[in-house]
């Protein structure tokens, strides 16, 4: 995946911004660019999403207990991460452009809008990070897949926080700051192919209203459309970070100079200019660990799934002395996410600051290199993802069919031999996005090394090549071992 070098342009507002070529523009095409540049658009699919969420809410509560019967649990786990994945691949952060969470606090700001800013000392990735890598071990700790009652709590549980968040505090505080699917997104769209950016930078720059940050009021003096909740001025904006595909820029802009354009993936992981409501990559350690999450979280929860991991588990409570579940499973997430990455990384950088005599800070030559991970971490999920997705593709046919009887109504009488593709025809796609993952983060990680080292970029590339490599074997070998069909009869 070669990596194309964004122009920079100096802004009259200031910073850095990445000027606008003559892209392919998804907003200019017919009927589906006229779709998503309407109004309505977002909170109609919010809507079909919320109408889907209460469905399993109340089939996880109420349906069958068996997890591969209940659409809360295959919709959750099979479908819903599945496609999550193919769609942040294909065109970028649609689900969160399509989150229902937001639905009853739209609802609930029309009563009361919230006046106090998110504290100060939270706005970072912190709670986030806390939050998805909580999410991962709740995941296993409690057996989320296999139990209907647990997810459709969850459910619950996301839908009570994101409105409390926001209840309180204004702007996107939740989907900035705490929502852990959200910080996920965030980094896996850095690696989509689409952005949502400026067309032509001198439009901004002769711009007198800010529309698309501060939004428009109409003559009384009350809202008429919203700037971006996210804090991302648009002419200052690089990549997808942070961006959750709202449109709200698009509407607010009196010039229609905003582009959902297309663009090389993963380019802005590379470029460590000062970007709109995220400052500089190099002076985010936050960030920088929520790359490494997403990346050794990926590896961590594939292993999960595969059978040596309950070999590793037993070995783990003999050598703790414990029988219990949580501990043992405590011990293994400690061991994969922290100490795994931080010898990793240590030994990698400490490599390649001595091949490139260079004389920086272990920390922050890490907090540079951690995003050339991304790609491969992405590769990872989706590998893993997909093969859940692909093998389980028509195994809701026959749920929702049991699901409507009932309730009284027939869509057909319930054929528990649905799946979708084998796992033998599954595995060359699996191959093939790990692969494509380990070049593009080849491509990121050697940007970054002539980006810090110059001449000595290629001394500098070579450990961290080698234990994207290593990674790139890991993840092979896991994928390869039986896999649980966790929530499906397959």
């Amino acid at each position: 995946m070669p990596l194309l070098a964004p122009t920079d342009v100096r802004s009259s507002h200031g910073g850095t911004s990445v000027k606008s070529s003559s892209a392919f523009d998804l907003l200019a095409v017919p009927v589906l660019g006229t779709f998503l540049k309407q109004r309505w658009m977002r909170p109609v699919l919010q809507s079909i999403l919320l109408v889907l969420a209460v469905l399993l809410i109340l089939h996880g509560f109420l349906g069958p207990k068996l997890a591969p019967k209940n659409l809360a649990t295959l919709l959750t786990w099979v479908h819903y991460r599945g496609l999550l994945v193919l769609a942040l691949l294909a065109l970028g952060n649609v689900f969160c452009m399509g989150c229902p969470l937001l639905l009853p606090r739209e609802l609930a700001r029309r009563f009361s809008a919230p006046v106090r800013r998110f504290p100060r000392a939270l706005r970072n990735k912190w709670l986030g990070i806390a939050l998805f890598a909580g999410l991962l071990f709740a995941y296993e700790a409690m057996d989320l897949w296999a139990s209907p009652a647990w997810t459709a709590g969850l459910i619950v549980a996301y839908f009570a926080l994101a409105l409390l968040v926001d209840a309180f505090f204004e702007r996107a505080a939740f989907c900035k700051y705490v929502c852990p699917i959200g910080q996920f997104n965030f980094v896996a769209s850095t690696v989509s192919p689409f952005e949502v950016k400026v067309k032509e930078a001198a439009t901004c720059d002769s711009c007198t209203t800010k529309d698309c940050i501060k939004g428009s009021r109409n003559e009384a003096g009350r809202i008429e459309q919203r700037g971006c909740e996210l804090d991302l001025f648009l002419p200052r904006k690089v990549g997808n970070l942070d961006c959750t595909f709202c449109m709200d820029c698009v509407h607010a802009c009196p010039h229609d100079n905003v582009a959902l354009a297309l663009r090389v993936p993963g380019e802005e992981l590379a470029h460590d200019g000062v970007r709109s409501g995220v400052g500089r990559l190099s002076k985010r350690p936050d960030l920088a660990v929520l790359a490494l999450l997403f990346t050794f979280g990926a590896l961590l929860n594939a292993f999960g799934m595969v059978s040596p991991v309950y070999a590793f588990q037993e070995q783990l409570a003999q050598w703790l002395g414990t029988r219990n579940e949580t501990a043992v499973l405590g011990v293994l997430f400690g061991l994969a996410l922290v100490v795994e990455p931080v010898v990793l990384l240590c030994l990698a950088g400490t490599l390649a600051l001595r091949a490139a005599r260079s004389s920086e800070a272990l920390l922050a030559h890490i907090a540079k290199f951690a995003y050339g991970l991304v790609p491969l971490g992405l590769g990872i999920w989706a590998a893993h993802y997909a093969f859940h997705f692909l093998t389980g593709l028509w195994t809701f046919v026959p749920v929702a069919q049991a699901a409507a009887l009932d309730v009284g109504f027939s869509l057909g009488h319930p054929d528990w031999g649905r799946g979708g593709l084998t796992a033998p025809a599954v595995k060359p796609i699996e191959l093939g996005l790990l692969i494509m993952g380990f070049f593009g983060s080849l491509a990121v990680t050697a940007r970054i090394a002539r980006r810090e080292h110059g001449t000595a970029a290629p001394r500098a590339l070579a450990p961290w090549a080698a234990l994207q490599a290593m990674l790139l074997v890991c993840a092979i070998w896991l994928l390869a071992q039986p896999m649980e069909m966790r929530g499906t009869f397959l």
